[in-house]
């Protein structure tokens, strides 16, 4: 007998689902049953049908289809939502679509990883949405009439690599994505962006330096008040990719983007920098720096100098000496806290362990940086919240006395202050001094994306909801596209809760888990939320999500870590929701 060959192909694959259908049936099967039925029969297969998709197989509350072409596939998604959107039934659908390799089986079947992700999208998509793969993305960007927005890099459950994804937004299907989707209005004064630089070096090494000169420079800029600064991480969502700087302003809501690209060799240091008007495409402004290395702080704010220059003519020579940050005395030093930085934004136990680590080697090169002093004690704080503590009153220890010593190194820098505040609140529980911290913070930077969002923390945690959720709105105008997101809305969520605004508590929470499906404080605020409310199913599938990211959890260990006693609401809730006590 000759061996049968495994039959592939390249296919793009549509994936929708009914949300909340087991909820939906608890409460009347039959009506869910006949609505899904009636809306496979009248909406779903004959839209397939005109964009010449195959449906694979259908389950009770979803749908599995090929197509020919990404486009196709996407044109039927973006058809299909409009339809329900504009009334054509009362349940909603989660689509994702993906384009890669399949195993065709001999009665048709599909399967692969092919078929994996587009499920897995799907699942993370908003209610209404549509989420596409990347590679769907470069099919079909610019040849729909339709808007995308990136979602970033997406670890999907039993998919070992991320995939990165993004959001179709198109006419009725817009106003169902409220937050996320809206491209921000022109603040009332200048406002720019600053994209990632390319690393010129030759050496993939040194883009942590690359980075970190963007970095700075961003702060420098941040420290004119009269100059509205988007936050690093919704710039450097734009890393690596062919970008159009109209379509940036857009997205960001900025008027002005930089971009540019360093070099780092033979001891020298070269910036080239142009400065492009996101609203026509015209270039106001471009020019070269080149300093030795031992002047790499000097080259900094000569850019920065330059840029805010060009915006405004008339800067005033007092407001660049007051913009600068207090820098390093040891460049060695300077260089692990660019390495530290790096690893502080994986939030993993062991990119805790390694900003921990590179952060003490600065501190020991140079015992005045502030700044390091006080990130440092933001990972002795993470270990005993995030339960990655061995000897948690150590790590508690380490973080109060790191603060201390940031506030005595530099009580007057905005980014020492928020990490100060934020670390105190948990640690310590001086409400007074940590609102005045906050408060502060912002003052000095008031374009800070983590001030804003340390503030909303130190805020909530001392029993003021109203005033925490005005902070996460201001964080979120500073990054509307930053990965860290999830933060400031599932602070919003629980704050909501506190003030028995549920039902906003779930739309923020949600937001948080399809940005961050593995983010379990979503979950819990979810699962507190659904409860208070009397939906009792949700609430036991959002405990039980809780419990399979984090199989230790009890409230107590919780309330023990976080020092969240006060927040009786949350806690009445997961009771409610079933959570072990």
């Amino acid at each position: 007998m000759t061996e049968q060959r495994v039959q592939r192909r390249l296919a793009a694959i549509l994936a929708a689902d009914v949300v909340g259908y087991s909820a939906l049936m608890e409460r009347d099967e039959e009506a869910t049953y006949a609505e899904f039925e009636r809306l496979k029969r009248e909406l779903i297969e004959p839209c397939l049908c005109r964009h010449e998709g195959r449906l694979i197989k259908t389950t009770g509350d979803g749908a599995l289809a090929e197509f020919a072409s990404p486009s196709a596939a996407v044109r039927c998604a973006v058809e299909i939502q409009e339809s329900i959107a504009s009334g054509r039934s009362s349940l909603k659908l989660r689509i994702g679509a993906n384009l890669g390799e399949v195993i065709v089986a001999a009665d048709g079947d599909l399967f692969g990883d092919g078929i994996n992700i587009a499920v897995r999208l799907e699942g993370v998509a908003e209610p209404g949405g549509i989420l596409i793969s990347e590679k769907v993305y470069s099919e079909v960007e610019g040849k729909l009439d339709a808007g995308f927005e990136d979602r970033g890099e997406q670890q999907l459950k039993n998919i070992s690599k991320p995939v990165h994804a993004y959001a179709v937004r198109t006419g009725a299907y817009s106003a169902l994505t409220e937050g996320l989707s809206v491209a921000p209005p022109l603040p009332d004064r200048p406002s720019i962006a600053v994209l990632p630089f390319q690393n010129m070096s030759g050496d993939p090494e040194q883009e942590y330096f690359a980075d970190g000169m963007v970095e700075e420079i961003i702060t420098a800029l941040s420290r004119f008040k009269w100059l509205f600064v988007i936050a690093r991480n919704s710039s450097f969502t734009f890393k690596g990719k062919a970008v159009d700087i109209k379509e940036v302003g857009r997205r960001l809501g900025v008027r002005y983007v930089l971009e540019g690209s360093v070099r780092k060799a033979s001891g020298k240091v070269r910036i080239i920098g142009q400065l492009v008007d996101a609203v026509t495409g015209a270039h106001i402004w471009a020019d070269r720096f080149e300093r030795d290395l031992t002047d790499v702080f000097a080259l900094q704010d000569d850019v920065a100098v330059a840029v805010v220059s060009a915006i405004q003519p008339k800067l005033l020579r007092t407001e660049i000496a007051m913009a600068a940050r207090r820098r390093p005395e040891n460049l060695t030093a300077y260089d692990l806290f660019l390495r530290a930085i790096q690893q502080f934004y994986l939030t993993t136990p062991e990119g805790v362990a390694e900003t921990l680590r590179l952060a003490h080697r600065a501190l020991e090169l140079d015992p005045r940086f502030g700044y390091v002093a006080a990130l440092a004690g933001q990972c002795h704080m993470r270990n005993v919240l995030w339960g990655y503590a061995v000897d948690p009153q150590f790590e508690r220890k380490e973080a109060v006395r790191l603060l201390h010593l940031a506030l005595s190194l530099d009580d007057g820098d905005p980014d020492i202050l928020a990490m100060a505040a934020l670390t105190s609140a948990y640690m310590v529980g001086d409400c007074e001094s940590e609102i005045e911290m906050a408060d502060r913070a912002v003052a000095l930077n008031p374009n800070s994306f983590y001030a804003w969002n340390s503030r909303g923390w130190v805020y909530r945690i001392a029993g003021l909801p109203e005033e925490a959720i005005r902070s996460y709105e201001r964080a979120i105008r500073m990054s509307p596209v930053d990965p860290l997101l999830h933060r400031s809305f599932v602070g919003m969520g629980l704050a909501f809760v506190e003030l028995r605004r549920f039902d906003e508590a779930i739309v923020a929470g949600k937001k948080a888990q399809r940005q961050t499906p593995f983010y379990v404080i979503a979950h819990r605020c979810l699962a507190s939320a659904f409860a208070h409310l009397g939906r009792d199913a949700e609430a036991r599938e959002a405990a039980a999500r809780v419990l399979e990211l984090d199989p230790a959890f009890t409230i107590s260990a919780w309330i023990a870590r976080g020092g969240l006693s006060h927040a009786k609401l949350l806690i009445e809730g997961l009771r409610k929701a079933g959570l072990p006590e």
